[in-house]
This record gives C-alpha cells, structure tokens and sequence, in this order.
C-alpha cells in the first residue's frame, strides 16, 4: 500500500485548444509511463495518448475525460485529462467532484478566455486548489505578465509569478525559478534534461525585483517567513510551506511558466504538484448518513475505516460496462462485497482495474485517496458504494439541463435496434445526454448541451453500433408561463353506475416572478371545504397539466396555483375526483392567465481578432442577439459578450467561420428563459395547432 499522504488526484483543465492533451502528454513521457511522445492530430497517425477514440484523433479534441496514474518524485499522480469545449462540461464537472488539486492551463496569447472562467466557476464550486500553468509562450504574440494580471483581474486569484521567462516566443529558452534563484533549461531531444545555471546578468535586476514581489505576496501565509525577510534569513523550505499553506486555502494560485508541445517547464510544474497541492487527507470530504435522517458526518482519508467510495463515471466498453470510482474512505479489495447506498443491492468486486487512458492494469486492491475502475458492476453516475456496515451517500455532482434537441430516425430496421442499444449506453454514461420518445410525433429526441455534443453522439452511433441515422432540425427546448393572475371556479362531476365523482374547486392561478421556482401551490381551504386528505389531489392534478402547456406542448413554469375554497360530497368526492378537478381547473383557467412563451437565451462569449470586431457584431445583432460588453485585448485580440436566442444560434459556427477566415471561436452556455418576441410566438402557435390538431385550444 501507497503512503497516502503522497498521493495526488490532480485534474487538468482550461479552454479549447490550450494545450492540456499536450501537456498531460509531457508529463506521461517524463514520469516513464510512456516511451514517445505523440501529438494531438499527429502527423504520425497516433494521436495524444489520452485521445484514445478515433473521433478524438481525427478533430484534434478531447470528448471524455481519460483517466491515468504516473509517478513523480515517489509521489502516484491520478490525473484526469478534461475535455475544454462547453458541450462536454459535465466531464469536467465529475472529475472536478472526486478530485483534490487542479491545474488550470492557460494561452500565453489568449490569456483567460470564456472557457476559463467556467472552468474556474467549477472549481470553486468543488472548492479545488489550483497551480496556473501559462503555455504556448514560445508562440508569436506570448505574455505572461499580461495573463498574469488577467488572472487577478477576470478570475480574481491572487495570482503571483513562481517563474519568469528567459525569452519569449522565438527565442524562449527557459525559465528563472524565483525560489532557488537558478536559471532553468530543458535540453535534450525531447527536453528531458533539467539544467540549472545561473540567472544571465541582463535578467538578475528584474528576477530580483520579481523575487521580492513573490516573497511579499506569500510572506502573508506564515508569520516566520515574514520575520525572515526582515532578518534577511529567507531559507527555500520557509518559502515552499508559505506557499503550500496560501495554496490549499485557495487564497493563492501559484503561476508557472512553459510550452509544452516545444517540451519546456513542464518537470517543474510536476515538483510544483507535488509540493504544494493537497494530499486526500488534507480535503474535508462529507457524505450524508441516510439511516439518520440524512445528517452530515465527516469522511476521514483512512484505509482501515469502513469503505466509501463514489462512481463518478461510466464507460460502456468493449467487455461490459466500466466504473470508475474515488475511493474516500477504506479499502477497496478485490473479492469484497459492496453495497449500493441508491438501490441497497450488493454486488461482488470481480475485477479492479487502474486505468491508463484506455488500457488497463489489474490489481488487487485500492485504498482511501485511489482512483480506480471496476468491470461489470450496474450502477449510475453518481452512486455511492459502501462495505454494507454503515448506510451513507456522498453529496453528488451539479448536472446542467440539455438546452439542445434533435430528432432521430433510424434508416432501416437493422439500425433500429442498434440505435437503442447505442442511446441506452449514452445515456447510462452521460447525465447531460438525454434521450426520449415524443408522445404526439412517436420521433426519438436526444437533448445534449449543444451542436458538437450531439454531433458526436451521432457519430458515435455509425462508428460504434454501425447504425446510420437521419436528423431532424433540432428542437428548442421552449417553455411556457402565464403574465397574469386569473381566478377559477370549477366543478367537477361524473354520474355513472354506483357512486360517482364529484369535487369543485374554487381559487386563482399567478406569476411567480421571483426566484427559479417552476411551480408553487398554496392552500387557503379554511372550514374543511375541501378535506384535508384531498388537497394534496388537487395539486397533483395542476402538476400533471404542468409537463405540458396548452400553448405549443411545452412545459409550464412559473406558476403560483392558490386554493381558496372547494366542496365535496362524502360519498362521490374521491382522490381520483379532485385530480380531474385540478386538472380541469387549469384547463379552463390557463387561456384567461395570457399564457406566453419563454425560450432559451444562451450567454454567448466570441473571441477574434481585432479588425472582425464589427463582422462579429454583425453576425450576432442579425440572431436576435442582445451585446453585453465587448473588451478589447492585447495582441490584436477582442471578446464580444452577449446573450442570444438559442433557437437563432443554428449553425452560427459554420457563419461565424465564413465570417472572419476561419480566426474566430464562440463558446455558449445556458443563461435564463426570456419571453419570446410577439411574431415568434405567433408562428410557434401556428405549427403546434397544424401539428396537433385543437392543438392551440385554450377553452
């Protein structure tokens, strides 16, 4: 068994394309896990290691988050290689749940982008620390001062240099260690050699003006640093727990300095990982007791302590379903019998596996801090899996809503089957990827969290299950609310043989504007009107008619349902009577609420160069898009903000594209629901009612 206090579950994660496949690429090469270094859309026909599926090799991007373990320094790193596109965010979302420490990588040239900051937003919500690794400064354009204080400025890390460059772009040699005060080189063929020399004279002022600034920064995490400097006594181990302390409060992000794919700084980030980010017993972890009415109780890093671990990711894999689970508490054996806290079935550890991108070595056992894979074990994301002696859940992952929906028809019977094989396994390993059968149109919809998430779904149908699909236009994923308070008084009767059904309700329906609450009922019955044991009824009753809006057939949110008074009859009314009443209720009430349509407006981020800045204003104002700020950068460089429609963002990659010669890049991501304009909701109406017929029926 491993010490645990030198394990380090680490994540790397930042925007598109700033390097984090090469660079997890590096760090397997100078740890000796792998003996060449391939790059991501290789001229070789390889590809990056954790790029193993061929849609990966062939875009040039990373899908799923791939798993590894290497050892620097006798210390086993678990590092998780994420995906940077915001379609695939809940890859980031889950191995940022299970993991202690992160590094965020970000583009000499580009600095903190849009993806950034989400990326950011997440962990801080999982509470990770994190090192800054700025890359690409052998690249043309390359800053570090200036993504530095982006850093403090955008993302507000008290961020503080560790390094500085010994040139830039071109003539990028190395970098000077503000610890040791050395000038670093990385030589040999693939930079595996770590030379120290001293700093060259031209760069002593400014290194030692660096230093200072350094010291000052971190001398506020410990006291006897701080009496050090002014005793002029500073020893490299005050600096290296100064540093750690600021670090895993996450009050400090440390900054270093490289280039990956030209092999240099990456040996010196790995120390940095080692130093200063947490080992699992450092991060308090907390799982809910659900034998005691769910009450918080601490989880402790300790192999010899009852088992806890979390499934935080399945893979439907060539021989049966794959887990992959961080061990919190105790140890993990193969053999051992381990409870599902979700569905309290047991099940046996046939086979324990520690992953490797997509290769796998076996082993007998994995203790608290490990993560590792299990084969064959059905469960979701997000189970917990315990010995049996206690019954606890560990708190799950946030999983954003699909805002994104296509139509699939299989062309041929053949693919039928296949197509739901294919979406039964998307779904068991994708919480963001929904599939469903449309009621009224019988067409399968998949939802995702945008155009490339469903593009690859699909692509993975032909490739993996060999089944050809035809896609529909994609489908919004409208709401529907109402804009004003109405009152109802219904009666609900239905005489047949034996005793019949009877029940009245009387009360209002109206807006909620406040908050996110979708649906809310109040119940204002005084004097048993209305029986107790029926009021739940009538709720149930509005609910149901809640999945579907008489509008367009879209959900309805937004809805305050008050029950003022009612009447009953002791032999007719019943649990069924009251439901129809509900339902009837709001049938007769929603035309007279001037009912509307919500869409979906998504957060657009476009970032390009500087002379397309009106092109791109362009292309957003002509989608209905509303500007929120634009910044310009330097390096030539702009960011348009807005907030756009969905339903106009359709194919507005291949327009901004065509646009501005290929240079510029839009993420997107899910804001809020806003009203429709008055003409959009008029042609909406006019399809559902040519769909559905008496489809715009408000009677």
């Amino acid at each position: 068994m491993v010490d645990i206090t030198k394990i380090r579950n680490i994540g790397i994660s930042a925007h598109i394309d700033s390097g984090k496949t090469t660079l997890t690429e590096r760090v397997l090469f100078y740890t000796g896990r792998i003996h060449a270094i391939h790059e991501v859309r290789g001229k070789d026909d390889v590809g990056a290691t954790m790029d193993s599926m061929e849609l990966e090799k062939e875009r040039g991007i990373t899908i799923q988050s791939a798993a590894t373990q290497s050892i620097w320094d006798e210390h086993p790193i678990n590092i998780i290689d994420t995906p940077g596109h915001v379609d695939f965010t809940i890859e980031v979302e889950r191995a940022l749940r299970v993991l202690d420490g992160a590094v965020l990588i970000l583009c000499g040239v580009a600095g903190v982008q849009s993806q950034s900051m989400t990326v950011d937003r997440q962990m801080r919500r999982y509470k990770v620390p994190r090192l800054a690794f700025i890359n690409k400064l052998d690249r043309s354009g390359a800053n570090p001062a200036k993504v530095t204080q982006q850093l403090r400025e955008k993302l507000k890390h008290n961020a503080v240099l560790m390094q500085l460059p010994i040139g830039l772009e071109a003539a990028f040699e190395g970098v000077v260690d503000l610890v040791t005060m050395k000038a670093i080189k990385f030589q040999g063929d693939n930079g595996e050699h770590v030379v120290e020399e001293e700093i060259p004279e031209d760069m002593r002022a400014e290194a030692e003006t660096a230093r200072e600034r350094m010291l000052d920064e971190v001398s506020m995490f410990s006291d006897e640093l701080m009496e050090a400097i002014l005793e002029e006594k500073v020893a490299e181990e005050m600096i290296h727990t100064a540093v750690r302390a600021g670090t895993l409060s996450m009050d400090l992000t440390p900054v270093y300095l490289g280039s990956a794919y030209k092999n240099k700084g990456v040996q010196k980030l790995l120390d940095a990982v080692v130093r200063y980010l947490p080992n699992p017993t450092e991060i308090e972890n907390t799982a809910l007791d659900l034998s005691n009415d769910e009450a918080p109780i601490n989880v402790e890093a300790d192999p010899n302590k009852p088992l806890i671990c979390l499934a935080f990711k399945l893979e439907d894999g060539r021989y049966g379903q794959l887990t992959y689970v961080r061990v919190y508490q105790g140890t993990l054996k193969k053999g051992l019998n381990i409870e599902n806290s979700r569905t309290d079935k047991r099940h046996k550890v046939g086979r324990l596996i520690r992953m490797h991108a997509d290769s796998m070595e076996d082993i007998e056992a994995a203790s608290a801090g490990d993560i590792v894979a299990l084969f064959g074990i059905e469960c979701a994301s997000g189970d917990t899996f315990t010995d049996g002696t206690h019954h606890v859940s560990m708190s799950s992952m946030h999983v954003p809503e699909p805002v994104i929906s296509l139509a699939v028809k299989p062309k041929d019977t053949k693919a039928q089957d296949n197509m739901a094989k294919a979406l039964g396994r998307f779904v068991r390993e994708d919480p963001t990827f929904r599939s469903a059968v449309d009621t009224d149109s019988g067409e399968t919809i998949i939802s995702g969290m945008g155009e490339l998430h469903l593009e690859v779904y699909v692509e993975r149908m032909k490739r993996e299950y060999g089944c050809e699909v035809d896609t529909g236009a994609p489908q919004v994923a409208y709401r529907e609310t109402i804009s004003q308070a109405a009152e109802f008084h219904y009666t609900h009767k239905k005489q047949t043989g034996g005793s019949g059904q009877f029940g009245v309700v009387v009360g209002r329906v109206e807006p909620i504007s406040e908050g996110d609450t979708d649906f809310e009922f109040v119940s204002e019955v005084r004097g048993g009107n209305i029986p107790t044991e029926f009021i739940p009824s009538v709720e149930k009753g509005f609910v149901s008619c809640m999945a579907k809006g008489r509008l367009i057939g879209f959900p309805v949110q937004g809805v305050r349902v008050v029950l003022v008074d009612g009447k009953s009859h002791s032999v007719d009314s019943s649990d069924n009577a009251f439901q129809a009443a509900g339902r009837g209720a709001f049938r007769s009430v929603y035309g007279r609420a001037r009912p509307i349509i919500l869409e979906p407006v998504m957060k657009l981020a476009v970032e390009g160069p500087q002379e397309f800045q009106g092109t791109v204003l362009k292309t957003v104002m002509q989608r209905r898009g509303n500007i929120v700020g634009t910044t310009e950068e330097e390096g030539g460089f702009c960011r348009v903000e807005a907030e756009v429609p969905l339903s106009e963002m359709f194919g507005y990659a291949t327009d901004l594209r065509s646009a501005t010669q290929g240079k510029a890049e839009f993420t997107m991501e899910f804001s809020r629901y806003l009203p429709a304009p008055a003409e959009v909701q008029e042609e909406l109406r006019e399809r559902y009612k040519n769909q559905v017929p008496g489809g715009d029926d408000e009677k």
